[in-house]
């Protein structure tokens, strides 16, 4: 337990070094913590804290800094988050499209990079089965065909396709046909088993563009089924307590890269109520040992499908970077729920 005054001087050095980023010295603290107490009794105060492991000293410096332990009692018992005004409500959720669902994690994810200047991820929700509404072929010209997918959604993608054979429109709409009149609305993995079975049905020379239709839905599928969508992974190269370390670096990316890990993380908050914040190694991963995890879940039709949180060094603006986390939430949780 701290008492007032050691509580004042901590919320001050966090406050000085996430602003500053430099050691805070106990001149700083003297001026910026409104207390009328010497330099002296300053040092001294700091000196029980890093005694408690709250504050460290770096080597080149008489100053002290924060460490994640530090960190922790800040956001818990010091930090006053202040909510955004309704104006910033309405003009933060002018970034949200409800007309196009399939965008909507993906807004979040650059929504949370873009007003934070740091990493933005949105884990995407649990598809039980990924589906086709439609396929359609279109000859382009000799050997290339456009093919089209529609998901369930309304999104469209489309792929050109190379292929060894010159086929007309009339045998491509046929094909089509059959992929439709057999395979709609039905699970993608089951057309994959059930295909080669069924393309006796079909003239011999469509078994190449069949098979090559569906490695290109497969490609544009897994898109689709990313575990989670990231923006702004190249925000945290710029920022010195990161990019100082190039192992630290170069784990952090890693850890974006391979996905799972993060993942975990991402669903261990998953319900819990509100903003939950991951200090350094509270996260369990070494990737993010020098980093802060600020995540929040979010819902469709009141029910939890998801997680998004923002990755930033561990001295991040926390009064600024909550509610920004919060109101994304529950930005996408509304939009999500008008589907």
């Amino acid at each position: 337990m701290l008492n007032e005054r050691a509580q004042i001087l901590l919320k001050t050095l966090v406050e000085r070094y996430i602003s500053d980023g430099q050691p805070v010295g106990s001149r700083l603290l003297q001026q910026f913590s409104g207390l009328d107490i010497s330099p002296a009794t300053i040092r001294n105060v700091m000196a029980d804290l890093e005694e408690m492991g709250l504050v460290s000293s770096p080597h080149t410096s008489a100053g002290r800094v924060p460490t994640a332990l530090g960190y922790r009692l800040f956001i818990d018992t010091l930090l006053v988050v202040q909510p955004l005004d309704d104006a910033r409500i309405r003009q933060l959720k002018s970034h949200f499209q409800p007309d196009n669902p399939s965008r909507l994690l993906v807004q979040a994810s650059n929504l949370l990079s873009e007003l934070t200047h740091f990493a933005g991820v949105v884990a995407t929700p649990k598809r039980a089965a990924i589906t086709v509404r439609q396929m359609e072929f279109l000859r382009l010209s000799e050997k290339r065909v456009l093919l089209i997918i529609v998901m369930p959604d309304g999104e469209v993608e489309n792929r050109v396709l190379l292929t060894d054979k010159d086929y007309n429109q009339q045998q491509l709409t046929e094909a089509g046909n059959f992929l439709n009149q057999h395979y709609a609305d039905c699970a993608f993995q089951d057309i994959h088993q059930r295909v080669q079975a069924d393309l006796h049905q079909l003239h011999h020379d469509m078994t190449a563009l069949m098979t090559a239709a569906l490695v290109a839905s497969d490609a544009a599928l897994a898109r689709k089924n990313e575990d989670y969508v990231i923006s702004g992974e190249r925000n945290l190269l710029h920022i010195n307590d990161l990019s100082s370390n190039m192992d630290k670096l170069r784990g952090l990316f890693n850890l974006f890269e391979q996905r799972t890990e993060l993942l975990q993380l991402l669903n261990a908050s998953r319900n819990a109520p509100g903003v939950h914040i991951f200090v350094g190694n509270e996260s369990g991963l070494a990737g993010l040992d020098e980093c802060s995890v600020v995540s929040a879940s979010y819902a469709a039709e009141g029910q939890v499908v998801g997680t998004l949180a923002v990755v930033g060094p561990k001295r991040m603006n926390y009064e600024k970077v909550v509610p920004i986390v919060d109101v994304t939430a529950k930005l996408l949780s509304n939009a999500l729920s008008l589907h």
